[in-house]
């Protein structure tokens, strides 16, 4: 039987067909470079402006670090000690929780606020920057696939536990 148009005969992790991991990796990879190098001035990190701007998308009380691994993303011991860090600089302070002994509210401080908005234009440029290969047309839809794409890898992640 004849293939079709979008089949061919090689294996779909065949190294001659884009596959999804590398190409995300490189994507990563280089779009996280990129940010490091520009925002190296700030003595901010990548992973500490994503912490800072999660914190400042989210409850106005604070996250918990379990809350805050979860929409990052992040492994919980990355997470715990980026917090310290981010702590010892004056970006964040970790607050007692109001139920739980256990936990720690995370708000964002001034100085982390002022950085993340320093920061935050340089994001946002070099995300036009980068989404600028594909037409106008096609940003949105691209970007709204991706994260389709994001939620799977997310849910394939969870069920593996």
């Amino acid at each position: 039987m004849p293939l079709s148009r979008n089949e061919t005969a090689e294996p779909i992790d065949s190294p001659s067909r884009r596959r999804l991991p590398p190409l995300l990796r490189r994507s990563w990879y280089g779009l996280n470079q990129a940010f490091r190098r520009r925002i190296v001035h700030l003595n901010l990190t990548p992973d500490q402006f994503t912490v800072l701007r999660t914190l400042l998308e989210s409850d106005a009380l604070g996250l918990t670090q379990r809350e805050l691994s979860r929409l990052m993303s992040s492994d919980p011991n990355t997470v715990a000690s980026l917090l310290e860090r981010m702590e010892k600089a004056g970006y964040i302070e970790r607050l007692p929780h109001e139920r739980d002994k256990r936990a720690h509210r995370i708000k964002l401080l001034p100085k982390g606020k002022k950085s993340y908005e320093a920061a935050r234009a340089v994001a946002v440029s070099l995300q036009g920057e980068v989404l600028a290969v594909l037409p106008s047309t096609e940003r949105e839809q691209f970007l709204e696939q991706l994260t389709l794409v994001a939620d799977a890898c997310r849910e394939a992640a969870e069920q593996g536990k």
